[in-house]
Formats: structure tokens, C-alpha cells, sequence
């Protein structure tokens, strides 16, 4: 996070950075979970906090040539609900196919939610 930019601030200066999303076109919703971890970076031990925001956007909102931090991103695609349950590939990070399957049906929870 930048010095004096709150979580939702932050969220958006990603999706920018990374994707290439104009702001304008994300209705940027309630932080639904979190997730905390300590790694290794530069040598040094560090933990790191997410936080997961839902974010309205269409597919076209997301360019990657618009990104300028794309962080080694090779591709992006938009998943059913069907597609993850049914990809042999890893959702990373665990909780985060129930907590899409959650939202969908029930809505945004109460409060974050952690995942690990």
C-alpha cells in the first residue's frame, strides 16, 4: 500500500497496474476475505496481508497493454462457476472457490472472511 492510500485505494491502483483497468470502469464493492503469510523477500522474513475486494467490471476492462506493473502476468481469462469447480488446476489461495461459490449464492458475507 502507497503512504496515505486506504485498502480500496490500494485494490484499485492494482487492478490498474497490473490488468491495465481504468478506474472509472470498476464499481469497486465490500472487502470480502483476507489472508496473511509470512515469506522470505530480499533475504528478509515479511508478512503479507491481502485483502479481497469484490470488483464489478466486464471482460473488455481488462487490458494488459494498459498495464505499466504487469508482474509477469502471461495471460488472464474470466472462469464460471462451473469452470473452477471442474479445472484440475490449483485455486490459489485455498477458500477462494467457496468463497466465490458463497457470494454467488448468498451474497457478500457479513464480515472478511480469513482464507489461507
Amino acid at each position: 500500500m502507497e503512504t496515505e492510500e486506504d485498502h480500496a485505494a490500494a485494490a484499485l491502483r492494482e487492478l490498474r497496474e497490473e490488468l491495465g483497468v481504468d478506474e472509472k470502469n470498476v464499481a469497486l464493492g465490500t472487502q470480502l476475505a483476507q489472508r496473511s503469510q509470512e515469506q522470505t523477500v530480499g533475504g528478509r522474513g515479511v508478512r503479507q496481508v491481502e485483502r479481497y475486494f469484490l470488483a464489478h467490471l466486464g471482460p473488455a476492462d481488462a487490458d494488459p497493454a494498459r498495464a505499466t506493473q504487469p508482474d509477469n502476468i502471461q495471460a488472464h481469462r474470466w472462469w464460471t462457476l462451473q469452470e473452477l469447480r471442474e479445472t484440475p488446476e490449483t485455486i490459489y489461495p485455498d477458500g477462494l472457490l467457496g468463497l466465490i461459490a458463497g457470494l454467488l449464492a448468498n451474497g457478500a458475507p457479513k464480515c472478511p472472511i480469513t482464507l489461507r
